[in-house]
């Protein structure tokens, strides 16, 4: 038979292809290494990254300010105070519900859709005819008896479709990576480190003794967002804030340099170092990543004496 003639053959080809399976192997991708590489140098750059957390809008709790809720979340209060229309950012009240970014509504609602087109319904009418009786009379009323009438006609009404509102765009949902890699950080003072960063301890930055009168220095670069003695407990502050995703916060100044809206560079003076609503000469400085208090430590080189 033919098929007895291609099993050896067959049995051939199976040895050979098993000789070649046997002398080569796949190639391994080394990705241990360039893991482990991205790995460290998103700690470098401030450690594991987190979404935003920050929602649409806040309520007015017990003690808020339009400066502490800015501060918290991350923001400029001037942006919020003209987001919400608010004349005066010292006066707003317990309950009151602040958006915190625009182009969203505050019941959030889906945009309306088109309204389908309405049918009415329209039908022709027999028409009613008088004729005399007469033989030629009955046959034409026959006749139009036995005329169908016209079938229904739909009619579409012309309706004006309701525009839709724009998406509403989400707030920032991560960092933006090109400005967070662009952002370079450089020690606000000189001075001996006597507190560091602790959540446990509710520490929100790093303290740094120095003189009274001492140089405090911008950070990095970015834009003065407040200026003021507006936030309990930290006497006066500077706050920058250096993009979408990070501000940075100078407190128990002697003088202020700055003004709000300016721009500043990394390495400025910005600041002369005091003791406002503190028990010492000290520089409190924190970061804030959508608002949330960070180590500054990832960022800094700290030296502890």
């Amino acid at each position: 038979m033919r098929f007895n003639r291609f099993i050896p053959l067959l049995l051939m080809a199976v040895l050979i292809a098993g000789c070649v399976s046997r002398g080569q192997r796949a190639p391994v991708v080394e990705r241990g290494e360039a893991a482990r590489k991205a790995s460290a140098d998103a700690a470098k750059k401030g450690g594991q990254r987190e979404k935003d957390w920050r929602p649409e809008v806040h309520v007015v709790q017990k003690g808020d300010t339009l400066y502490s809720i800015a501060f918290n979340y991350g923001l400029d209060y001037h942006e919020l105070a003209e987001l919400n229309r608010i004349q005066d950012p010292g006066l707003i009240s317990i309950g009151q519900e602040i958006r915190l970014f625009p182009g969203r509504s505050m019941s959030g609602s889906a945009a309306m859709s088109e309204p389908k087109p309405v049918e009415i319904m329209l039908k022709e009418q027999p028409k009613v005819v008088k004729y005399a009786y007469s033989e030629a009379a009955m046959a034409q009323i026959e006749k139009v008896q036995a005329q169908k009438f016209s079938p229904v006609v739909p009619v579409k009404a012309e309706t004006k479709p309701v525009a839709k509102p724009d998406a509403a765009p989400a707030p920032d949902q991560g960092a933006d990576e090109a400005e967070e890699a662009a952002l370079e950080w450089t020690l606000p003072a000189q001075g001996k480190l006597i507190a560091e960063f602790s959540e446990t301890a509710n520490r929100k930055g790093i303290d740094i003794a120095g003189t009274l009168g001492q140089p405090v220095y911008a950070s990095a670069a970015g834009k003065v967002v407040y200026s003021g003695s507006g936030l309990r407990g930290y006497g006066k502050l500077i706050i920058i804030k250096h993009n979408k995703t990070y501000l940075s916060a100078y407190a128990h100044n002697d003088k202020v340099l700055v003004k709000e809206g300016e721009s500043v560079t990394r390495g400025q003076k910005i600041a002369a170092m005091g003791n406002t609503d503190a028990n010492q000469v000290k520089l409190h400085f924190e970061v804030r990543r959508f608002g949330k208090p960070v180590d500054p430590a990832k960022y800094l080189p700290l030296g502890k004496s």
